[in-house]
C-alpha cells in the first residue's frame, strides 16, 4: 500500500501527530511533534519536526520545554494535547509530510489531517531557549 500524501501543509509551530522514526522505520506508537520547518510548495512536503513525550515532563534537560496543563492552561488547550508533554530539540528530524510518518490523531481535533494544535505565542521564549540550547 503507498503512503498517502496529506494535501494541506502544517506551518511552522503546529503540533502534529507523528511516527517518529527510530533509526530508518517510523515506530508504531503515534505521538506529538513541534513542526518546525516545512519544505516544498505541493505534496508531498518535508517537515523538520521535534520529538514530543508525555514521559518525566517535569524533568527537563538542555534542548527542551514542556507544555503543562497546570502552568500553561490556555498553551495546553491551544495544543490540543492529551497529556503534559515535553519537546525535545535534540531529538528532530526531516520527514515526507506522509502517512507512512503521520496520522489523524484519535480525537481528530482538525478533522481528517495530523494537526493536533498549535504553539501558543507565550511559549516561543521557553521554545527558543530550548532549540538554542541543543
Amino acid at each position: 500500500m503507498s503512503a498517502r500524501n496529506w494535501p494541506v501543509a502544517p506551518a511552522a509551530g503546529d503540533i502534529v501527530w507523528c511516527h517518529f522514526p527510530d533509526g530508518v522505520d517510523p515506530k508504531p506508537k503515534a505521538r506529538p511533534a513541534l513542526v518546525l520547518e516545512v519544505y516544498g510548495h505541493e505534496a508531498p512536503y518535508g517537515v523538520r519536526v521535534v520529538y514530543g513525550t508525555s514521559k518525566r515532563v517535569r524533568q527537563l534537560y538542555r534542548g527542551e520545554f514542556a507544555i503543562l496543563q497546570l502552568n500553561h492552561p490556555h498553551a495546553y488547550q491551544l495544543a490540543n494535547l492529551s497529556w503534559d508533554t515535553k519537546f525535545n530539540f535534540r531529538k528532530q528530524d526531516v520527514l515526507v509530510y506522509t502517512s507512512d510518518w503521520f496520522s489523524v490523531p484519535p480525537h481528530a481535533p482538525h478533522g481528517q489531517s495530523p494537526k493536533l494544535g498549535t504553539l501558543h505565542p507565550s511559549l516561543m521564549i521557553a521554545a527558543q531557549a530550548a532549540f538554542e540550547a541543543s
